[in-house]
């Protein structure tokens, strides 16, 4: 009876919906991107695993304080070789430690260039800490790295541009015009918000050294021993690093430690701001969708006091009418909830097809739009079932139908 109501007068329950549909729709858009967007971090953005950490000059995961940055690059030295040498000698609770650095920089082939590519020195072992797959050839060894060899792993973007069907081993590019031989590259990574994973080249980190110099500094890549012992290793570098530049005790540290959980925990405070907001919006949407829905619901009691007056007369009670008018309002909302699920899902598809924004919707999304609908038009159909059930039944029986 419910549903023949609602499709007895198809527009006007749709505009009495669209403060719903729209509440849904927005609801589920936003926790979809949130969503998408904590799966893709946890998969592709932190590259690090659960056990590993960066050691770095300075880092700012969340706000970014320009007198702050100021003032750690005035205050915080860069990390040098020497110190690198220092802490892996001594290290005890890292399964790796690795060092790199980077710059930008021209790859040209034949008659090709690729600018704006990005150039990493980095120690042999660093293929295995980052978690770099070879789908051509392989990584450089120490051997090589000591050596300074003129060789190169590069990424698929590069690989793709100038070596779309062929093996790209053994072929000779050139970085910044000077010659490379490429022994690798690396599988397909993608792009985090657009931003392409796989436009690099590596060389050993002594080959960049002996090119560019150390002066602009490094960073350490570390892996613990497991999870566990993420937090001891972490300390453990800290203090060798603290030793190493003499920093007294309740000194400020002059560098910078961070790992997975920094980013996700920085991440998480972000999101969290964006759905408090959302959950205002949401709120605002549904308190006028629900006074439409009452005042409908109030126009409806009235169309159809005779009826009531009919039911009364051949022994419905009041409860039975609350519930029939109570049911009908609620029927109306989900089906403006459900109508904003099928409007979130199509607006997933199109962003997750022509944006680099990962929507991903999750199902307690889409029961937490559709049961918030369906209780706000309870709550809102509570005076229209209340008055539609105190009629007196001779007086609705004298309303003219």
């Amino acid at each position: 009876m419910a549903i023949g109501s609602l499709g007895s007068s198809k527009l006007r329950s749709f505009l009495t919906l669209l403060g719903i549909i729209l509440a849904t729709s927005t609801l589920i858009a936003v926790m979809s991107v949130i969503h998408g967007m904590d799966v893709y971090i946890a998969q592709n953005v932190i590259d690090m695993g659960a056990d590993g950490f960066r050691v770095v000059r300075m880092a700012f995961i969340g706000n970014f304080d320009p007198k702050r940055y100021l003032e750690l690059l005035r205050k915080n030295p860069v990390l040098e070789r020497d110190e690198y040498e220092f802490v892996r000698s001594r290290a005890t609770l890292v399964r790796e430690l690795g060092m790199q650095s980077w710059r930008r920089v021209s790859v040209a082939w034949e008659n090709e260039q690729i600018d704006g590519v990005t150039l990493l020195g980095t120690t042999s072992n660093m293929a295995a800490i980052s978690n770099t797959q070879a789908a051509n050839g392989r990584y450089f060894t120490p051997l090589e790295d000591n050596k300074r060899m003129a060789m190169t792993f590069i990424g698929n973007d590069i690989k793709e541009r100038f070596f779309p069907n062929t093996d790209p081993v053994g072929k000779p590019i050139r970085i910044n015009g000077r010659p490379y031989e490429v022994i690798g590259a690396a599988k397909a990574r993608g792009s985090v918000f657009g931003q392409s994973r796989d436009n690099f080249v590596t060389i050993p980190v002594e080959t960049y050294f002996k090119t560019y110099g150390a002066r602009a500094g490094v960073e350490f890549v570390a892996q613990a021993r497991d999870p566990a012992h993420l937090f001891q290793a972490q300390d453990e570098i800290r203090m060798l690093l603290r030793a190493y530049r003499h920093l007294r005790p309740g000194q400020e540290d002059n560098f910078a430690i961070f790992a997975s959980d920094s980013i996700v925990d920085a991440w998480q405070r972000m999101t969290g701001a964006i759905a408090a907001t959302a959950v205002a919006v949401v709120s605002v949407f549904m308190v006028v969708g629900g006074v439409v829905i009452m005042n409908i619901m109030l126009a409806v009691v009235t169309e159809r006091t005779h009826e009531i007056g009919v039911r009364k007369s051949l022994g419905a009670r009041r409860r039975d009418i609350l519930n029939q008018f109570l049911v009908e309002s609620a029927m109306l909302a989900a089906s403006g909830g459900v109508i904003g699920v099928a409007l979130a899902a199509v607006l997933a598809l199109l962003v997750r097809s022509f944006t680099p924004v990962p929507m991903s919707m999750p199902a307690t999304a889409v029961f937490a739009g559709v049961t918030l609908s369906a209780a706000v038009g309870l709550f809102f159909g509570i005076y229209p079932a209340h008055r539609a059930s105190r009629l007196d039944p001779i007086e609705a029986l004298r309303n003219e139908r």
